[in-house]
């Protein structure tokens, strides 16, 4: 069953992927061009933060492609690292697409310029409400997939909403405050780079978790070792370690069995608890048990 879970999830997480590249490249015609010819720099900043969405969800697509690819010689363990390492890398463009954006807007306030035409706000409108939906259907698959790569590029489509609401209410003061106001476009692309740093932090710290071999989040950890506990002669739980590696997890355990016990009778046991954790969690790759006798 284990076999086949990770080649779904992997699909899933492509085919979310994909969807969003699309609607970013229209998106960075849109704003980019609507940005152009209404005179607003918040609006042009909103494209170049959808442009690098497609960059880097190019990069979660591979890294979903390499996550799902079997175990072999060299990587007896399979290929599941790739995925949050595309899940950093997401946050690393976010890093440097906000810094992008926030010396342009600085450049920006300190030059006048005019104000940014009313229609761009009708832009922002719909920028808004299709990123949204966008972000709640894309981490939808990463949270029912458990991928640390789909929630970042889920992540990523919300701070493109969140750049995009900004730049909605800074165009909207500077409309309404008139002269003098102008700059308010460029102050609200200045506070969305902000928030979209935050965002790659939101990424990145567990990404870089499960690299690390982080206990992942959860209660469940607790559920296996109370099931292992339900196998005839095992006694108690000595350790308990947990993984993360891609799309699935690797147990190890030791169980406390009586000393008195043949070899063959400690194997048969620690097959059976192997047999209950695989049973119980699908997404559990592989248990490791080692016998303690007591």
């Amino acid at each position: 069953m284990e076999e086949q879970l990770k080649p779904h999830q992997a699909e899933r997480g492509q085919k979310s992927t994909l969807v969003g590249i699309a609607v970013n490249i229209g998106l960075v015609l849109v704003k980019g061009t609507a940005g152009w010819l209404g005179n607003s720099y918040a609006l042009i900043a909103d494209a170049m933060e959808s442009a690098t969405d497609i960059v880097t969800s190019i990069f979660v697509w591979v890294g979903l492609r390499t996550a799902a690819r079997a175990p072999d010689h060299n990587h007896p363990y399979g290929h599941g690292k790739a995925e949050p390492l595309a899940a950093i890398v997401v946050a690393f463009a976010l890093v440097g697409a906000a810094i992008l954006i926030a010396v342009q807007s600085i450049q920006n306030i300190r030059i006048p310029h005019e104000t940014p035409a009313p229609f761009t706000l009708a832009v922002l409108a719909g920028v808004v409400i299709v990123k949204e939906v966008l972000f709640r259907c894309v981490a939808q698959v990463g949270h029912e997939t458990e991928s640390s790569a789909v929630k970042a590029d889920a992540w990523h489509h919300r701070s493109d909403a969140i750049t995009s609401l900004t730049a909605f209410v800074g165009i909207s003061v500077a409309l309404i405050g008139g002269p003098g106001y102008e700059s308010a476009d460029d102050w609200a692309a200045l506070l969305a780079s902000g928030f979209i740093i935050y965002n790659a932090y939101h990424i990145f710290r567990p990404s870089f978790g499960e690299i690390m071999d982080e206990t992942p989040e959860g209660d469940w950890q607790q559920e296996l070792q109370t099931l292992a506990m339900t196998v005839p002669e095992v006694k108690g739980i000595d350790k308990f370690r947990v993984r993360k590696t891609g799309f699935e997890y690797f147990v190890d355990l030791h169980v406390r069995v009586p000393g008195n016990l043949t070899v063959s009778q400690g194997h048969d046991i620690a097959h059976a608890v192997k047999a209950a954790i695989l049973d119980a969690r699908p997404a559990v790759y592989d248990v490791l048990v080692h016998i303690e006798p007591v």
